[in-house]
């Protein structure tokens, strides 16, 4: 057996399981209080791990961390949710506080491992995985084993930069399609709409006044627009409101473009989805960022791939760090 755990921003997950994946045989969750800082987190760590390695006979640790790593040094780079965990030696914590191998990844590739695995990539010959929520994050799998490229970080699919004039590092895919993009740009044709390139563009041909889609986009929001978010744009979208679309239709039409460059790029043969944007649905998400995808792609590749749905739900970082602690032990 082994123990696998994931740190995030907002939640805390240690699970035990095999090597061969699903069922987990032990999950305990836990809420993060950031005001504790990563001390805390450890804290919490620490009271919860011995009681499963014992229980369970643990032989080795995998860690999915909610932030970049340095993968060969054992070390979290940064948390940009959570203070404390900046160059911090978290491989050689665990070692000394638990006496286990342990091994470290960030948690997109460990949900990527997992879905290649043993979810929606399994069997694949080469799987890209990409979440889209906060952030958007990626991780490829290449015959079941994780590619980190030469420096411990790959795939950032998030930071690419859709078109030349995008010179600044915050002009990026996340600008546009993660959740906090839409929210973003929502607000803005709410705020400002005579400034909005999108409505600039699509504003003559609503069949109603602009001021109707947008009242009851805000009203969704209870009148205030800091509260507006992506969920909201989404239900909009999904009611008919034709500036909800609009905005959302932008986000997959970037996030296909940028499925499509990793297609052309390492021509995957599945690519899975998940992260909560992609919980939009088939009608809302999957299907137009198919479309995006197969109008952007390298021709003769366009029929060469699956794009499907990530099938581990809330466990799928766990997954990933088991088969990280397998592998790392052999």
């Amino acid at each position: 057996m082994y123990l696998a755990i994931e740190i995030g921003g907002t939640k805390l997950q240690l699970a035990v399981g095999a090597a061969q994946g699903p069922p987990l045989v032990d999950l305990c969750r836990f809420p993060v209080d950031r005001s504790q800082g990563a001390e805390g987190i450890r804290r919490q760590i620490a009271r919860a791990a011995p009681d499963l390695i014992q229980k369970h006979h643990v032989r080795a640790i995998g860690i999915g961390f909610g932030g970049p790593v340095d993968p060969a040094a054992g070390r979290t780079l940064k948390s940009h949710h959570v203070e404390g965990w900046t160059n911090f030696p978290l491989v050689a914590w665990c070692r000394e506080t638990f006496g286990l191998p342990t091994a470290l990844g960030n948690d997109a590739d460990m949900a990527g491992l997992g879905e290649a695995r043993f979810g929606a990539g399994r069997g694949a010959k080469v799987c890209f995985y990409s979440n889209v929520g906060t952030g958007i994050g990626g991780s490829l799998v290449i015959g079941g084993r994780l590619y980190t490229g030469s420096a411990g970080v790959a795939c950032e699919v998030g930071h690419l930069r859709p078109g030349l004039d995008f010179l600044e590092p915050e002009q990026n895919l996340e600008s546009l399609a993660a959740g906090w993009g839409i929210e973003a740009a929502a607000r803005e044709v709410l705020k400002n709409p005579a400034e909005s390139p999108l409505l600039r563009q699509w504003c003559d041909k609503l069949p109603q006044p602009l001021e109707s889609y947008q009242a009851e986009l805000l009203e969704r929001a209870g009148g205030q627009l800091d509260r507006l978010t992506a969920r909201h744009v989404a239900e909009a979208a999904a009611g008919g409101n034709l500036l909800a679309r609009l905005v959302w239709q932008r986000a997959c039409q970037a996030y296909g473009w940028a499925l499509a460059q990793v297609i052309t790029l390492i021509a995957s043969d599945v690519l899975v989805l998940g992260g909560g944007v992609s919980l939009a649905g088939e009608d809302l998400f999957l299907r137009p960022v198919r479309e995006y995808v197969r109008r952007y792609v390298f021709p003769p590749l366009r029929d060469s791939y699956r794009i499907v749905s990530a099938a581990l739900g809330e466990e799928v970082v766990l997954h990933g760090a088991l088969a990280l602690a397998a592998d790392a032990v052999g």
